[in-house]
């Protein structure tokens, strides 16, 4: 489990980045909605993307 976590967390920020938010280690709780947003509606997409390739 500590792996998948890992990957998880290198996972959002890798998207933070790559959308533009500065997501910071450890508190983050001044993002506001739309950057938070940002970083898990994109992970969302690519997390469903990976289960509709695996289903072909």
């Amino acid at each position: 489990m500590a792996r998948s976590k890992s990957v998880f967390e290198n996972m959002k920020y890798e998207i933070a980045s790559q959308v533009g938010v500065n997501l910071k280690q450890g508190y983050n709780g001044d993002l506001t909605s739309r950057e938070a947003g940002k970083i898990g509606g994109t992970i969302t997409q690519k997390v469903f993307e990976a289960y509709t390739n695996s289903k072909k």
